[in-house]
């Protein structure tokens, strides 16, 4: 990334520090984020469910908790 920018290793760095905050802040504020030909990120609320442990066969239960997904936009399923 630094190398295609033109930019040091710490510069992008802190770039990278920089958009992660901003796409984690609008996440908390809003729930969703549109980049337009990029995609978008939202936060859902997975429900808490059954499940079991594979190394001992136990039920064990697992709690509700907030996921974050991304669904590529139009302009980056093209390049692929």
């Amino acid at each position: 990334m630094a190398d295609d920018a033109g930019i040091t290793k710490a510069q992008a760095t802190e770039s990278y520090d920089s958009f992660v905050d901003a796409v984690t802040k609008s996440l908390q504020k809003e729930g969703k984020l549109t980049l337009i030909g990029f995609g978008t990120f939202s936060c859902t609320l997975r429900k808490a469910r059954n499940g079991i442990n594979p190394a001992t066969g136990e039920k064990i239960k697992i709690p509700a908790k907030k996921v974050i997904k991304f669904k590529a936009g139009k302009a980056l399923q093209e390049k692929m």
